[in-house]
């Protein structure tokens, strides 16, 4: 599954698998093995049942034992990390509760005006040009910018976590990708101590769960990479979906732009995430006619359980059934969120540039290899050159519940790889939009409460940490 062929056609290996049963055996890199569940019913079956299928990491026969080298590029991917993706029970009730009573305090009014001035500033940048590639200049760092503004992360520290994100989920040097996201975050975190803000960062380290600096560490590992990554590609597998299939396209040409429908047909056939949520059964279990041994992972397959032949109708536009962010008690806690940017990219950019479409043919479009990730190498497009909006730089502002009245700010130094931010005029306080997106319902606000910490004895949990405070 690391292999360009795969890549290039994951479905037809998802039809072979099946004839195997619900699940098949899978390498997932060199030396790496684990089961793929393709069915839908039972991807559904090990998500909903923590008491046969655990997610805690350590129960990894295959690596306790040496049979996966630890430098293995799927181990950050996969090996234990005490956050809520990786922990069940008490542990992990206790990590999500920090994550969604920090998720919550998001205003999406807020977070959309966000969206749509950072998508501005990023369309400005070649709107003139008359092409571009919307995955470099685009969807990669639209993600970027507004996880900075999330986490109240500075550009310099942002672009080393991209680096080593995208390192880890394209299993290139993984253990050095692993050490450069551990660093900065490091650095982000002793930030946060000594200038706290209104930000998801300062919120996790001032909940009552009193996360200590080491399980900061791993909570900001899984949103952060589930922020920048999965998100990128959904924005990109959006627009390409946008712009090459007749049915979308068609639809563009008369004015209409259905992107909530495009974001389910992705969501559905494309995910971004396509293989993922892995599990290690506690126990020996007879799974359906497949035996599964304890402590060997498995591994669900959003893409092919979302289309399973199985599956009673095909009907995906309004259809929120799929897997695509999981099901069960680790179903993502942010998936209003990431479905409200994606949406609001998608429709920015249409919006400014109508007359985009594709430079090559929809099928020359290259994916990238990786058994977890559906993502291309690059959307090449071109339209007619427009002037810039030269609207003002995307707002500097906590994206906090508006109602709560908290004004804090912490401006973004600026970086070169990011757009100029010219002076503010006038009033600099953001006014964001006066209702939500159509892609997630309101959500509850809360006042934003003075942010702390109680760090707790640190730990090393595995090598990949050994440079706990070195810095940049």
């Amino acid at each position: 599954m690391y292999g360009p062929d795969f890549a290039a056609d994951p479905h037809a290996v998802y039809a072979w698998l099946r004839t195997q049963g619900p699940a098949a055996p899978v390498e997932l890199a060199p030396g790496a093995h684990a089961t793929l569940v393709t069915d839908y019913r039972a991807a559904l079956e090990v998500l909903r049942t923590p008491e046969v299928f655990g997610k805690d990491a350590r129960r990894w026969r295959a690596l306790a034992d040496g049979r996966v080298a630890p430098d293995n590029p799927v181990v950050p991917m996969m090996a234990y990390r005490p956050n809520c993706l990786f922990s069940d029970g008490d542990a992990h009730r206790r990590l999500r509760q920090a994550v969604t009573d920090s998720l919550s305090r998001i205003d999406p009014n807020a977070l959309r005006g966000y969206v749509e001035r950072s998508a501005d500033t990023l369309i400005d940048r070649f709107a003139a040009l008359g092409e571009a590639d919307l995955l470099g200049s685009y969807a990669k760092i639209l993600p970027l910018l507004v996880f900075q503004q999330l986490f109240g992360c500075p550009p310099e520290i942002g672009d080393r976590l991209v680096e080593g994100f995208s390192g880890i989920f394209d299993g290139v040097d993984a253990e050095r990708a692993d050490a450069l996201i551990a660093e900065s975050l490091v650095e982000l975190i002793g930030l946060k101590h000594t200038q706290p803000g209104a930000d998801m960062t300062s919120w996790l380290m001032a909940h009552h769960a009193r996360l200590t600096d080491e399980e900061m560490i791993h909570q900001l590992v899984v949103l952060i990479g589930a922020g920048t990554e999965p998100q990128q590609n959904l924005i990109a597998n959006a627009l390409r979906l946008l712009l090459s299939d007749d049915r979308f396209a068609g639809d563009l040409a008369g004015g209409s732009m259905p992107v909530e429908d495009a974001l389910d047909e992705v969501l559905w056939l494309d995910p971004p995430m396509a293989n993922y949520a892995v599990h290690y059964p506690v126990q020996d279990v007879d799974f359906g006619g497949v035996h599964l041994p304890a402590g060997e992972p498995v591994v669900i397959s959003f893409a092919a359980a979302n289309t399973d032949p199985a599956l009673l109708s095909d009907r995906r536009t309004g259809n929120r059934a799929h897997l695509a962010w999981s099901a069960g008690p680790h179903t993502c806690p942010a998936k209003d969120a990431a479905r409200l940017i994606a949406a609001v990219a998608v429709e920015k950019l249409l919006d400014r540039l109508p007359d985009l479409e594709l430079a090559v043919p929809a099928d020359r479009l290259v994916w990238r290899p990786g058994p977890f990730h559906r993502a291309l190498t690059a959307l090449p497009v071109r339209f007619p050159p427009i002037q810039p909006t030269r609207l003002a730089p995307p707002p500097v502002h906590d994206l906090a519940a508006s109602a709560a009245g908290d004004t804090g700010t912490t401006p973004l130094p600026h970086h070169p790889a990011h757009p100029q931010q010219a002076e503010p005029t006038g009033d600099s306080r953001w006014k964001a939009s006066s209702a939500p997106s159509p892609s997630t319902p309101q959500a509850a606000t809360s006042t934003a409460r003075p942010p702390g910490s109680a760090p707790g004895e640190r730990q090393r949990p595995w090598s990949f940490l050994a440079a706990w405070w070195r810095g940049q």
